[in-house]
């Protein structure tokens, strides 16, 4: 990895960061159980997990191919040479992120992983000081006022301001 990238750390990334939590949360929900409330709303829960895990698919699948039709690393270790501000990302300056943890809820909610609500909100927490902090950092110096108008405009994490 250069000095002139993002991240300089190799565990720098969202499957470290989040999918590790995430992984911790089966662990414990297989060894420590907290029961997922038992409701006549299962049916409800059942298909938000659902519309949410295709959601996180599509933000994921649509942010990865801008990244691509522009020649652009997904790697937040390697150096990005041009802001993504069309497409998905004209609506989430962290499609990637967003549509990560999308996935990530809906899966919990499908397979009732209670853990999974406890650990994702510091696994959030975490994505946001050693992830997108770092990032927005890297983009505001590597790009200035052009990356400062598309944070004028685009959310972090969803919607046009």
């Amino acid at each position: 990895m250069t000095n002139e990238a993002a991240h300089q750390k190799g565990w720098q990334i969202f499957e470290v960061v989040v999918g590790l939590p995430f992984l911790a949360a089966i662990g414990l929900q297989l060894g420590l159980p907290i029961p997922f409330p038992s409701t006549s709303l299962m049916p409800i829960i059942l298909a938000v997990g659902i519309v949410l895990i295709v959601a996180g698919v599509l933000f994921v699948s649509l942010a990865r191919r801008e990244f691509a039709r522009l020649d652009q690393p997904t790697d937040p270790g390697l150096t990005t040479n041009k802001i993504i501000t069309n497409g998905v990302f004209s609506y989430s300056r962290n499609p990637l992120y967003l549509g990560g943890f999308l996935f990530l809820t809906g899966i919990a909610l499908v397979f009732r992983i209670t853990w999974a609500f406890i650990l994702l909100v510091p696994a959030g927490v975490a994505c946001h000081i050693l992830l997108i902090m770092p990032e927005e950092k890297y983009l505001a110096a590597r790009f200035g006022d052009q990356y400062l108008e598309y944070t004028a405009t685009v959310r972090r994490w969803i919607g046009r301001k």
